[in-house]
Formats: C-alpha cells, structure tokens, sequence
C-alpha cells in the first residue's frame, strides 16, 4: 500500500476502532507504520494534537456576555443597512411573524410567485406543443439529377431560339 492510501486510514487507528483493527486491511495498515517512519510520526502527530485538545478546556463567558449581545444586537438591528437588498433582507430577518407588514407582506408576495409559475408552465407548455414544421421530403440523388438536367434542356432550348432569332436579324440587316 501507498502512504497516501494509508494517511486515509489514520484515523481509524488514531480512535483506536476495534472494528477496523481486527480486519486484515487494518493489520496492513499498522505493518505499514512499523516500516514507513513518515506515516508512523504523522499518526504520533495527530496522537499528540488529540491529546492537547484532551487538555484544552473552554473559557467561562464573562457574567456580561449575555447583556452585551443582547445591546449588540439591538445596535445591528437599529443599524440601516446599506443598500436596498440589505433593508430587504433586514425586513425579513428582523420582522415578527406578527407585524402587520409581515402579515400584508406575505400572501402579495406568494401571490406573486404562484403567477410566475402559472405563467411560466403556460409559456413552456405552448413551447412544447407547438407544432413544429414538417422537414421537406427527401429526394434522391437520380431525382434531384434528372431535375437539373431538365433545367438545364430548357434552358439550352432558349439559347438555341434566341441564337436563331440572332442569326434571322443579322441575315435580314445583309
């Protein structure tokens, strides 16, 4: 096994799992670590990060804490936001579910959306069953050349008869 595919097992071993160690993917994990010095100081790293944070205890909040994030938090409420998104956001996240403006608020504004969805569905489902033009039929390669030598007969018939009505004027002018 490579070191990379084993730094994924690390944390099995570092949380002592029975369930993993018993297995003969984990006996290969920790034959490993006995012969690969990199990945054994990594798992004494991680060893030695647990037990630190083992150590570490959380401070005590001050006896104030609670007052002062309650003044904070008046302060960033009575704040004016900057732009109109921010007051449009602010409105919804500071307004009660029983203000009159929520109360007014909502029902325009899930009104709104039920519009834009009836009138999107309707603008798809004219797209979708819209009748789309029937391609032309194909012709075969004979046909489209019997065509262009047809055209090409008639044409050849009109020069001919414009040559003759050239060579009858010019006997007429001699």
């Amino acid at each position: 096994m490579h070191c990379q595919q084993i730094k994924t097992y690390l944390p099995d071993l570092l949380f002592e799992d029975a369930a993993f160690i018993a297995t003969p993917l984990g006996a290969r994990v920790q034959q490993h670590l006995v012969a690969c010095p990199a990945c054994q100081a990594e798992l004494d790293g991680l060893r030695s990060t647990m037990n630190l944070l083992d150590q570490w205890s959380a401070p005590e909040p001050t006896p104030y804490f609670d007052t002062r994030m309650a003044v904070r938090l008046r302060e960033q409420i009575a704040a004016p936001p900057d732009s109109l998104f921010q007051r449009i956001l602010a409105r919804w996240q500071w307004s009660s579910n029983h203000s009159l403006h929520a109360i007014a608020l909502r029902p325009m504004v899930a009104g709104a959306l039920s519009l834009a969805i009836v009138i999107g569905g309707a603008t798809y489902a004219g797209v979708a069953f819209f009748e789309q033009p029937q391609p032309a039929p194909q012709t075969s390669a004979t046909v489209r050349d019997l065509e262009s030598m047809d055209r090409n007969a008639q044409t050849l018939q009109q020069l001919d008869t414009l040559d003759q009505d050239l060579n009858q004027d010019s006997a007429q002018a001699q």
